[in-house]
């Protein structure tokens, strides 16, 4: 596509669906390690839920250490052709749609994917509960 996806907003205008189709995918230190969240595209992060379920504190990692740690740039950030060692959560809020639009990898990309295909696609380590609706 020629117009930017890079956040959900731009995502949702260019493919023409409401936001909450556009699988978010946030970047996160965990232990040490990266992982991946992905979300709906209109749900927030829950931070009590966060912590409850990792048992630490959520914290981003970076914007100009994502690309190193996940192997995609901010905004285009996608579930699959990652970096070996980054884990992928989904997130329930998904669970809502038949078909989502993740990014592709780039600033101005995103896929039609059904939930299992995305689950498929992105190795996930399982389904997390950890948004506010």
């Amino acid at each position: 596509m020629e117009q930017s996806s890079a956040t959900v907003e731009q995502a949702a205008m260019a493919i023409g669906c409401e936001p909450g189709l556009i699988a978010k995918t946030m970047s996160f230190f965990l232990n040490g390690k990266a992982i991946l969240i992905v979300t709906a595209g209109d749900v927030k992060i829950d931070n009590k839920k966060y912590k409850d379920y990792f048992h630490e504190k959520a914290k981003m990692i970076p914007s100009d250490q994502v690309e190193d740690y996940v192997g995609h740039a901010p905004g285009g950030v996608c579930p699959f052709n990652i970096n070996t060692d980054v884990l992928v959560y989904l997130d329930v809020s998904l669970k809502r749609f038949e078909t989502i639009y993740p990014a592709g990898g780039s600033a101005n990309s995103a896929v039609k994917l059904s939930l299992n295909e995305l689950e498929t696609f992105s190795s996930a380590c399982g389904w997390v509960d950890i948004c506010k609706v």
